[in-house]
């Protein structure tokens, strides 16, 4: 692979196992790119696949949720958790997908004051909360989302986004982790 892409010196395992290269293949094609979060899971492929796992799931898996939906989650919780990798790379999710080039910027510096319909406000309100302290969840919380329309899966969903994106933000963050140069360019 090439440089390094976080702060610790971990090695890619070499030889990638053929299914490992298969799938950096697809995203090349896919993306235009590999991303670094996956390539800084390269030293160790139980942990590559355990994070690729569960990514594909909560963040491409069947939701009432849309994609764009859990991207916004994404930048609200990192935004909030200051991981500098996920605030570019799902920002730039969130202008490609929304074709808004300024709404992944605006939730990254300040959900609150992007221009957003009630029900994304609450999804978003309710992801803040989860990010900075679940405890306080009550049902009045959930009974909020389930009047804007959300059912109780989706509800399951953005708190599954949250947790995600809780642990991959700390691990992007204390291993310095360098997003891909190109996110900064991507849906302007």
């Amino acid at each position: 692979m090439e440089k390094q892409v976080t702060k610790l010196d971990l090695a890619p395992v070499s030889p990638l196992p053929q299914r490992t290269e298969l799938y950096l293949e697809r995203c090349k094609e896919t993306l235009g790119i590999v991303p670094n979060v996956l390539r800084a899971y390269l030293f160790d492929i139980t942990k590559f696949d355990a994070f690729v796992a569960m990514y594909n799931d909560v963040m491409l898996g069947e939701s009432g949720l849309t994609k764009l939906e859990r991207e916004m989650v994404a930048v609200v919780v990192s935004s909030i958790n200051d991981c500098w990798y996920c605030q570019v790379a799902h920002g730039a999710a969130v202008r490609e997908l929304s074709g808004d080039p300024a709404l992944g910027e605006t939730l990254v510096m300040n959900f609150r004051a992007a221009a957003l319909d009630d029900r994304t406000r609450a999804m978003l309100d309710f992801a803040a909360l989860v990010t900075q302290d679940s405890a306080l969840v009550a049902e009045s919380h959930r009974q909020a989302l389930r009047d804007h329309g959300f059912s109780d899966r989706d509800i399951f969903d953005i708190i599954a986004v949250v947790a995600f994106f809780s642990m991959s933000n700390r691990i992007a963050s204390a291993t310095g982790m360098e997003p891909n140069p190109e996110y900064h360019s991507m849906a302007r």
